[in-house]
Formats: structure tokens, sequence, C-alpha cells
């Protein structure tokens, strides 16, 4: 019985107190080198969206401000689309957009507080942007469902030029139907998304100013 013992394979040689702290090393390794990869996919995935929403077309020819709020607005609208397509998506893809979309709100919370904006007074900040932002995504909703560029257009006036909606003399300068139609273009892109490409970090496959 000894000798066979001396022959046996050395895992089963191992105590089970042993073989425990072998496996618990290795899922301990095993973490954090998914998550370790799972960041390098949310930075790739969150650096194309971002930019997307920096490509200068939206603020030279589509009227988008080039402001803080305005780059908002494009951040929220790219946001909005990759949520919708992984809305639809595996457990797993949601989870990614989830990390995604608190990339987002943390870089939202960094920009506040580097404008000056005192401690005290930033959540209060990030509870309004937060409400703006899931206001967006369900006034848009309706118009990308039905694919109604004019209902988007109109939408997107809303939420971009505030102050103007609904003036029928300031109508003709602030003209939304070219960043409703590249939105609706965007919208379609990213629902043809691959599950597996997303996974990689690959949302938008072709450079962000040939959208």
């Amino acid at each position: 019985m000894q000798q066979a013992n001396m022959n046996a394979p050395h895992a089963l040689q191992q105590s089970s107190a042993e073989i425990k702290a072998r496996k618990g090393k290795h899922m301990i390794f095993g973490y954090f080198s998914r998550n370790r990869k799972n960041r390098e996919i949310v930075r790739s995935i969150y650096g194309q969206l971002t930019g997307a929403a920096r490509k200068p077309s939206y603020y030279m020819h589509m009227n988008v401000p080039d402001t803080v709020m305005g780059r908002y607005e494009m951040i929220s609208i790219m946001m909005i689309l990759f949520l919708r397509r992984t809305g639809q998506a595996s457990s797993t893809v949601q989870e990614l957009a989830q990390d995604v979309v608190d990339s987002f709100f943390a870089e939202i919370d960094h920009s506040i507080r580097e404008l000056g904006v005192g401690d005290n007074s930033v959540p209060k900040r990030m509870k309004k942007l937060a409400r703006m932002f899931y206001g967006r995504a369900e006034a848009y909703r309706a118009a990308l469902d039905a694919g109604d560029a004019a209902a988007l257009a109109e939408a997107l006036k809303r939420n971009i030029h505030p102050g103007l909606a609904g003036d029928a003399a300031a109508e003709p300068g602030v003209d939304m139907s070219a960043l409703a139609e590249a939105v609706l273009r965007l919208d379609e892109e990213f629902s043809g998304c691959e599950e597996a490409g997303i996974l990689s970090g690959d949302i938008l496959q072709r450079p962000a100013e040939s959208v």
C-alpha cells in the first residue's frame, strides 16, 4: 500500500488543505486577472464612445454648442445608444455596460470637482445630471424606436437648446435634423454590434470621424 502511495500522482499525495489553498490562490489570481481585463475593455469602450461624441462636425455643422453642456449632451447620446444595444444582450454584456456607465458618471463627478464645485454640492449636481441622462434616454426612445427623424430632432432641440425649443423665430438657426439623422445612423450601427465584439471592447468598428 505504501508503494502504491509513492507512485501516485503528486496531486493525489497532497492533503485536502493543500489542494484548497492552491485552488484558492489560483482563484484569487484569476479574479484579479479577469478584473484587469474587464477594466481594459471598459476603458476601450468608453474611449470609443467619448471619441465619437467629440467628432468636430457635431459642433461645427449640426448645431451642438461646443461647451461643457454641449459635450455632455453628445456623450449622453452615445451612452444612450450603447445602452439601447446592450439592454437586449446577455447578462454578461449588461454588467459590462453598467461598468461603462459607471465610468461615465465617475468622469462627470471628477470634472465637476475640477471646476471647483464644493464637496457638499457635488452629490446634488450628480443627482441632477443623472436625472437629466435618464430623462433624455426616455425622451429619445420613442423616436429612435420609430426611426422618426423629425420627432428626434425636436427632442434633441429641447434638450440641447432648451431656451429655444418652441421658438419659431429661432428654429432656422437651431435646426437639429442633421444631428437627428446622424444619431439614427449610429443607432442602426450600434444595433448591429455583435456581443462578441462588445465583450472584446470593439463597439464602433470604424473611425468616429467617418460617422
